[in-house]
C-alpha cells in the first residue's frame, strides 16, 4: 500500500450577500468535477499564511487578507490509484481585497463561483469542504494503514501540534531540545510531529504524556507558525533541509504533576519543567515559545 502526506491551507471567504467562494476540480484533479474550498499544498519552505493568499490568487484571481485561523486538521483519502493520502489541514478566514474573480486555467480547478447557501448542499463536495460549511456529510471512514509510513527521500516537511500549558497557578510547561537536534539546548512549546491517520490534537495529547508526563484540555488554538531552515542537521550529522509547520494551542492542565520525559532515551527532549511567569526571561527560548508567550499575552 502507498502512503502520502501532504500539509495544505484552505480558507473560506464570504461576500456580503453571505455567498461562499468555492472551486472545482478539474480533470488534472484527484476528484474532477468536485467543489472545494480554495486552497492547496503548502510549498517547501513557505509560511501556511502565504499558501492560502498565493491558491486564492491562483484559482480565482482574488486578493485576501486573512481574518483568523478557524481550525487544524487531519483527514485519510482514498485516491484513486488505491493510495492513502494523509493531510493536514489549517483552515482560515478569509476576505476579498481586490481583483477579478475568474477561473484557474491548467490547474487543478477549472470553475470559482460564489455559492448561495441554499445550493451549497446540492453540490457534490470534498468531505472536509461539506463538514465546514455545514453540508451534512461526513468523511467517508478510511482505516488508519497498519503499515509505518516511510518518508520519502529527499527535503523534509512536517507537521507538528503544540501547547502553550499553563497550570491554575499560572505556570509555564516547558521542554529542552536535546543537543544534536535544531535548537538544541533552547526552552521549547511540549509537541511535536503529527503520526500518519492523527489529526492534531491527538498528536498534541500523545506528545504530552511523553514529553511531560501531563494530561491537559485544549482551550483554544492560538496560532499558526513555521520554520525553514534548509541547513539544519539531523542528530547524525546529515543535512535536513528542514521545513516545520506548526499549529500552537493553549491547553490548561488542571491537575499538574511534576514535569517528567517519558518517552524512550535518545528522543529529541532532553528535560521538561515547570516555570513561573518571573521566571521565563532568563531562559533561552525558542522563536515558537516567544511567539506563543507573546500571542497569550
Amino acid at each position: 500500500m502507498i502512503l502520502r502526506r501532504r500539509a495544505a491551507a484552505y480558507g473560506v471567504c464570504r461576500d456580503t450577500g453571505g455567498r461562499v467562494l468555492l472551486t472545482r476540480g478539474s480533470d488534472l484533479a484527484a476528484f474532477p468535477g468536485v467543489w472545494s474550498l480554495p486552497g492547496g499544498g503548502i510549498d517547501h519552505g513557505e509560511h501556511p499564511d502565504d499558501t492560502i493568499v498565493r491558491e486564492f490568487a491562483e484559482e480565482t484571481g482574488l486578493s485576501v487578507r486573512i481574518v483568523a485561523v478557524r481550525a487544524a486538521t487531519a483527514d485519510l483519502t482514498l485516491l484513486p490509484d488505491d493510495s492513502v493520502e494523509h493531510t493536514d489541514r489549517i483552515l482560515y478566514e478569509v476576505e476579498a481585497t481586490g481583483g477579478d474573480l475568474r477561473d484557474e486555467l491548467d490547474g487543478t480547478t477549472d470553475l470559482a463561483a460564489w455559492v448561495a447557501p441554499a445550493d451549497v448542499a446540492g453540490l457534490p463536495m470534498l468531505p472536509f469542504t461539506a463538514e465546514v460549511l455545514g453540508a451534512g456529510r461526513g468523511a467517508p471512514v478510511v482505516p488508519r494503514p497498519e503499515v509505518e509510513f516511510q518518508r520519502p527521500p529527499g527535503p523534509v516537511q512536517r507537521f507538528g501540534a503544540y501547547a502553550l500549558a499553563t497550570d491554575p497557578d499560572g505556570r509555564v510547561l516547558l521542554t529542552r531540545i536535546a543537543e544534536g537536534y535544531p535548537g538544541g539546548g533552547r526552552w521549547h512549546l511540549p509537541g511535536g510531529g503529527t503520526d500518519f491517520g492523527e489529526t492534531p490534537e491527538e498528536a498534541l495529547a500523545r506528545e504530552l504524556v511523553e514529553e511531560t508526563s501531563q494530561r491537559g484540555r485544549v482551550v483554544d488554538l492560538l496560532g499558526v507558525s513555521h520554520r525553514y531552515d534548509p541547513a539544519a542537521l539531523g542528530p547524525e550529522g546529515v543535512p535536513l533541509d528542514w521545513h516545520v509547520i506548526r499549529v500552537f494551542y493553549e491547553v490548561r492542565l488542571d491537575e499538574p504533576t511534576p514535569a517528567a520525559v517519558t518517552e524512550a532515551a535518545g528522543g529529541s527532549t532532553s528535560e521538561a519543567a515547570w516555570f513561573a511567569p518571573g521566571e521565563l526571561s532568563g531562559l533561552p527560548l525558542t522563536e515558537l515559545s516567544r511567539e506563543a508567550l507573546a500571542r497569550k499575552g
